[in-house]
């Protein structure tokens, strides 16, 4: 496993074959996708840490953080890999920015997977994610509110019965970002717009769980009647961090997705 700095992006690449992108959501990082790299052996996988998260800075450039300028980042380094085109893993947050790359620049994207996938975040969710950006930029007891609260909000109550490293895992997440990089995703995902769904033409895995309130089946199952042909899997037990929160069902559908399309 290598991890290398590219366009200021930290970024993970290992394995060999075709290329394969995984964009975490907000609060996340490239471990999102650690436990489900068993799916992945096939791939040569770029897992960055998207700009203002986790292990990478925000920009430089003084200008804040939106959906746009996340496609744009991933552009960017798919560019500099020299990566003609690619699958495309992500989840919440991330899900938006794959949609939009996939529409944005068709034929680059050659499948999606999508976990605890939105569209765009709900009239009545907004203004909470912007307030929950304005919460954050009071440093760091103040992510470890946001840090809790997530915890309890957004995992299943199997997960906070059954789970505790998960629920330290999640909590560590969210609790160890920087504060204005989390205020300024925060932002940009209260100001997301959809993409087209319906100019989505590649084979396209929806996953949620049943106990996901940032990503509910009947939110998820509209976004399947848009993206002609995908496939809804719903996790029972689940919260929002699918990946985390139940790996080994992540990885049976990964399997069997991957595997219809060789």
């Amino acid at each position: 496993m290598t991890t290398r700095v590219l366009n200021d992006l930290t970024v993970e690449i290992d394995g060999d074959g075709e290329a394969l992108l995984c964009i975490h959501g907000l609060g996340g990082s490239s471990n999102n996708w650690t436990p489900v790299l068993p799916a992945l052996r096939s791939f040569r996988r770029i897992r960055p840490d998207l700009p203002g998260s986790a292990r990478t800075p925000l920009p430089n450039d003084g200008k804040t953080l939106s959906i746009e300028r996340y496609v744009d980042a991933m552009a960017r380094l798919l560019s500099a890999l020299d990566v003609g085109s690619v699958h495309v893993m992500a989840h919440s947050m991330g899900t938006i920015v794959a949609q939009h790359l996939a529409v944005r620049s068709r034929g680059l994207v050659k499948s999606l997977a999508l976990f605890g996938p939105l569209a765009a975040p709900p009239d009545a969710a907004r203004p909470n994610i912007a307030a929950r950006a304005h919460a954050a930029r009071g440093g760091v007891a103040a992510m470890q509110e946001i840090a809790d609260a997530i915890v309890k909000a957004a995992t299943s109550a199997q997960t906070k019965e059954q789970q505790p490293a998960v629920l330290a895992l999640v909590r560590e997440s969210v609790m160890r970002q920087a504060p204005e990089g989390y205020a300024q995703s925060c932002a940009a995902l209260a100001d997301a717009e959809a993409a087209a769904l319906e100019r989505i033409d590649v084979p396209t895995l929806l996953v949620t769980g049943d106990q996901d309130v940032v990503a509910p089946v009947v939110s998820v199952r509209a976004m399947q009647e848009r993206i002609v042909g995908s496939r809804l899997v719903v996790l029972d037990g689940c919260g929002h961090w699918t990946t985390f929160e139940q790996p080994q069902r992540c990885i049976q559908e990964l399997e069997a997705f991957y595997a219809a399309l060789r």
